[in-house]
């Protein structure tokens, strides 16, 4: 007769491992190992089954210090009462795998957590910015109010499912196993409405249009998800779900964001930008009066500290970027055609440097 391994090999653990180590080591090879996943395949079999015999000894604090102690003598003879036991297995079976196979507590319906919900809600650029309170209408599912969310009719309760007897699951044999499946009629639930109620069919809710008031923080940007704990479909039984709030923000005419920074283009005349001014500059609140330097190129960039989006981690506010274009203009007159050709004349190449530069860059290469 071939000897048994050791235990704790089977499992994979250290021999100090504790019982939630010993349970997840188990769940893990059974999970893998399952004749419903391996089926006609005797080695997986027979590695489950050998996974299933080492968990029930070494979850059993009695029968661990036992095998601790004696080894796999422990249990053979059937002297030390410590045999393997069919039904104690089918109770760490129905524990570990009652999720798995659908199945809920064997001991009443399977409580469900509620489903989620997902809204799209669409703010503009300054409400993203600083931050804004929207009120939005969720359709969701709530109590019936005629039965009083019990499902029968004139509040008639239900009645535990005669199927699997308020179970939520049935059982049956599978080989050597007991393997536990949602109850068909119930559908998990362990109860049935015997006469149903007609606003919600027999389920005790129905669907209708809820407010809510949503607070969007300053700093949220395209695409930003808000997550509402507990504000999505109720469970059957448990907790409900969450609703996550998907913001989606409006185009500016006049303003793009990068990151915290909001940037702008302004235009300029050539005398502007030659001779320097002070020019009205558009921010997300507001005009500000911003002085442009003489001699400013086109593309030049300047900076407005603490106008940009407040920092959605409260880590205070961008800066607003103003990129100046110089215009040049389309139609001249003849008088200012006769003007800005006395001006070419005046320039020498000293007051061009990067129009030097360029040329020099040129003859450089083709020289």
């Amino acid at each position: 007769m071939a000897s048994k391994i050791d235990y704790y090999e089977v499992l994979g653990i250290e021999r100090t491992a504790d019982g939630e180590t010993i349970k997840k080591s188990f769940r893990k090879l059974a999970l893998k190992y399952h004749p419903d996943r391996n089926p006609d395949n005797p080695q997986a079999e027979a590695k489950f089954r050998e996974a299933s015999e080492a968990y029930q000894i070494l979850s059993d604090g009695d029968q661990r210090a036992q095998y601790d102690r004696f080894g796999h003598a422990a249990f053979e003879g059937g002297g030390s009462g410590f045999g393997f036991n069919s039904e104690g297995f089918e109770d760490i079976f129905g524990d570990i795998f009652g999720d798995f196979f659908g199945g809920g507590s064997r001991r009443g319906g399977r409580r469900r957590r509620g489903d989620d919900l997902s809204y799209s809600l669409e703010i503009s650029f300054e409400e993203a910015c600083f931050g804004v309170e929207k009120k939005i209408d969720i359709p969701r599912h709530i109590n019936c109010q005629t039965c009083d969310g019990t499902g029968g009719k004139d509040g008639a309760k239900p009645i535990n499912c005669r199927t699997c007897r308020g179970a939520g699951q049935v059982r049956f044999q599978q080989g050597f196993f007991s393997v536990a499946k949602t109850c068909s009629t119930c559908n998990g639930r362990g109860s049935v409405v015997e006469n149903p109620c007609d606003p919600c069919r027999g389920s005790g809710q129905v669907r209708k249009q809820q407010s809510l008031d949503v607070k969007i923080p300053g700093g949220v940007d395209h695409g930003t998800r808000l997550k509402l704990r507990g504000e999505g479909e109720p469970g059957p039984g448990g907790a409900a779900g969450d609703l996550f709030v998907v913001v989606q923000v409006k185009e500016h005419d006049l303003f793009r964001r990068e990151g915290n920074d909001v940037l702008c283009e302004v235009t300029i005349t050539f005398p502007q930008a030659s001779l320097g001014t002070e020019l009205e500059v558009p921010t997300i609140e507001g005009s500000v009066t911003m002085k442009i330097k003489e001699g400013t190129q086109s593309g030049s960039v300047f900076r407005l500290r603490g106008r940009g989006v407040t920092d959605l981690h409260g880590y205070g506010r961008g800066d607003q970027l103003v990129r100046v274009i110089v215009e040049t203009p389309r139609r001249l007159d003849e008088r200012q055609r006769e003007l800005l050709a006395e001006l070419a004349d005046t320039f020498g190449e000293e007051v061009h440097p990067q129009h030097k530069s360029f040329f020099d860059k040129v003859r450089e290469r083709f020289a």
